[in-house]
């Protein structure tokens, strides 16, 4: 989280090109929304048990349990024409793309409507898919949240390589009528669409390839630079690893 928040603050220097970066975790962590009430949604205990790290984010949204997935990030200027808009146009855009590298990988994925009325959601972010969050079978294969601050766009979010509903149950508060099977029937993981296992590296590789026909650019390779490595240091130390920040709410 360090890295993503580092990545977009040096970027409103304008001396970083816009990123698109694709990575894990280690350990399995559970990342929670920036005004997310922690000790009302996330049970602490089960977390616990399970050896699950926990983390806030610097955008909102609901809790991601980062264990057998891919997370993505992209940063770039908000009026930047392939992100450009709204927050629901701006997530269009970038969902299409992940779309496309899925459709590559043989996923029959599309993107959630607007729900034509209002749906109550619980602490989970794959309970209810969001506009323009990508499903497969009616089933949430992907979530994703943003944060735009000094006219930059922060943009991540999480592709389910394989889904234990029942472990993403035991780290959260839930409502009872949200059981391990309900939540199940909600959520998919590529591995269960696929009928095979599937890894990281393979995944990445239809992602980016989904980038480059979708929005008919080109990706260039490349590393953190010596600024964004010292900032996310700081951020890391100060902010993400400090109590404070993390229970706030």
């Amino acid at each position: 989280m360090a890295i993503d928040q580092a990545i977009a603050q040096i970027h409103v220097q304008g001396t970083t090109p816009p990123t698109l970066r694709f990575y894990r975790w280690s350990p399995p962590c559970l990342s929670i929304g920036a005004y997310q009430h922690l000790r009302e949604e996330v049970n602490l205990e089960g977390c616990k048990a399970l050896g699950v790290d926990l983390v806030r984010r610097p955008t909102g949204g609901r809790a991601i349990l980062h264990d057998q997935e891919l997370t993505y990030s992209i940063v770039a200027r908000a009026y930047h024409p392939l992100v450009s808009g709204v927050i629901l146009e701006s997530y269009r855009k970038i969902s299409a793309a992940l779309v496309m590298g899925l459709h590559l990988l043989g996923v029959a994925a599309e993107l959630a409507p607007e729900p034509s009325r209002e749906v109550h959601k619980s602490a989970a972010c794959f309970d209810v898919p969001s506009a323009h969050e990508v499903t497969a079978g009616g089933r949430k294969i992907l979530g994703s949240a943003q944060v735009r601050k000094e006219g930059v766009l922060l943009q991540h979010g999480s592709l389910l390589l394989h889904a234990d509903a029942a472990r993403l149950h035991r780290c959260l508060i839930l409502p009872p009528s949200l059981t391990p099977d309900v939540l199940a029937g909600r959520i998919a993981g590529l591995d269960e669409i696929l009928g095979r296992s599937i890894d990281f590296a393979e995944v990445t590789e239809a992602l980016v390839e989904g980038f480059l026909r979708s929005w008919g650019i080109e990706l260039l390779p490349g590393d953190l630079t010596a600024e964004e490595r010292a900032l996310a240091e700081r951020l890391r130390a100060e902010k993400y690893a400090n109590e404070q920040w993390t229970t706030f709410r």
